[in-house]
């Protein structure tokens, strides 16, 4: 009597992969190792249907790429509908990897959009004048110590420094068109940083529909094709394991934020967290 049931809850299951906090590439907030080994375990589940329910500022610009790629490699290896849960907020970077997913759900006072690239670094240098600080460098380019917080940018290392942003920018929009079926130039009239609720962007096209996650999981259900009540299953990323895993366990007891803030320095972030 038990196999039969068994079956019945595999073909009807609905995993969901949670996003929670600023995306990175390191062991902490929203690491990029642990939402990739979430979307592995999708596959070795064998799920229906996926939801990605992301509650995030955004993050640096590599991780929420590898993010995107990993969620439409999945559609497209395992052919399953993929549907995005926007909860409180999803902005920036969050967006970007919301994207990536065939539907969009969002609440109507969920915070989203930011579609912008910003790279930021302090200029200590009165700072470091009053406490008699001086900095000697040696470089191998005159571009080499650019952000460098001794001193103001050059013109030409602005210059510089806005192509990357630039192009890194257009890369977003790209991707936000593709993945929203629009056209570059209607997302540029949006995609200057500004923030959405669910309900405005809905009206700009990026979200699908307003609803809770209890209705980004139908939607995912009936896309699949489930009949019945889907069996929702969280998708965790396989435990960390030996000295190092043991060590950051303990290094989580700090405030992450501070952690965070220390690690993404002068990283382009598709949104500042702080």
């Amino acid at each position: 009597m038990m196999w039969p049931f068994r079956r019945r809850r595999k073909k009807n299951r609905v995993a969901v992969v949670a996003i929670e906090g600023i995306i990175t590439d390191t062991s902490f907030g929203a690491s990029r190792e642990h939402i990739l080994q979430a979307l592995e375990r999708v596959e070795e589940m064998k799920a229906r249907a996926l939801v990605v329910r992301i509650n995030s500022p955004g993050g640096t610009v590599g991780a929420c790429q590898e993010i995107h790629q990993a969620i439409r490699r999945l559609r497209q290896n395992r052919r399953i509908p993929v549907v995005a849960s926007l909860g409180d907020v999803a902005a920036s970077g969050g967006l970007y990897v919301a994207v990536a997913c065939q539907k969009i759900v969002a609440n109507p006072g969920t915070i989203t959009g930011s579609i912008g690239v910003v790279l930021k670094a302090n200029n200590l240098r009165g700072l470091y004048q009053k406490l008699g600080v001086e900095s000697e460098v040696i470089k191998s380019g005159p571009y080499k110590d650019a952000l460098s917080t001794f001193r103001p940018l050059t013109e030409e290392e602005r210059a510089l420094l806005q192509e990357v942003i630039d192009d890194t920018y257009a890369q977003f929009v790209d991707a936000v068109a593709d993945g929203r079926g629009l056209s570059s130039e209607s997302v540029r009239t949006i995609a200057d940083g500004r923030i959405f609720t669910g309900q405005q962007a809905k009206a700009y096209g990026l979200v699908d529909e307003l609803g809770n996650v209890q209705r980004a999981v139908e939607l995912a259900a009936e896309m699949a094709g489930i009949v019945g009540k889907p069996v929702v299953v969280e998708a965790m990323p396989r435990k960390r394991r030996g000295l190092l895993a043991r060590l950051f366990t303990r290094w989580r007891i700090f405030p992450e934020d501070a952690v965070l803030l220390t690690a993404l320095r002068g990283l382009p972030l598709w949104l500042m967290p702080i």
